[in-house]
């Protein structure tokens, strides 16, 4: 039983190895050691920091950049919208230069088709007259052949503008 009970000298050693452990301990290791894991909380705190720091700033560019996104998509689609009008301006206005041109055209070809046909009309009439003249020349020249019929046609003239 003596291993389980220690002697007074051994506890007496014992105490005083421990409290020249401690001394040294408390002298020369711990501050150093104490110093280092401050150093470490205070590295570690600098870290975190910075961490959410970075992740708040990260979170200003994210929304920043979702602003941006939503500026362009705004000024993308009027832009569309704008070039939507104008090819439809555009496209209204040159269906109404083709419709005014296309007027101008038929009305054109109806005044051409016009004079064509007044023209056409005149020289029938004046065919229609040589041709009446030219027939009227020969049935006179061989009614008046001889120069009793012809006083007769000027009595019968002369009647007739009288009357009239």
């Amino acid at each position: 039983m003596d291993l389980l009970t220690p002697d007074i000298g051994l506890l007496f050693w014992q105490l005083v190895v421990f409290l020249l452990l401690f001394f040294l301990l408390s002298r020369f290791a711990w501050k150093p050691i104490t110093q280092s894991l401050k150093e470490r909380e205070h590295d570690i705190q600098s870290a975190l920091d910075m961490a959410e720091k970075t992740r708040v700033e990260m979170a200003k560019l994210q929304a920043d950049n979702q602003k941006l996104l939503a500026e362009a998509r705004a000024e993308r689609d009027a832009i569309l919208r704008g070039a939507k009008e104008t090819a439809d301006r555009v496209v209204s206005e040159a269906q109404n230069r083709a419709t005014e041109e296309g007027k101008r055209i038929i009305e054109k070809a109806r005044e051409e088709l016009q004079s064509e046909r007044q023209a056409m009309v005149a020289e029938v009439k004046r065919e229609v007259i040589d041709l009446s003249l030219s027939i009227a020349e020969k049935v006179l020249r061989k009614e008046l052949s001889d120069k009793k019929s012809q006083e007769e046609l000027v009595k019968s003239l002369v009647a007739d503008s009288r009357l009239n």
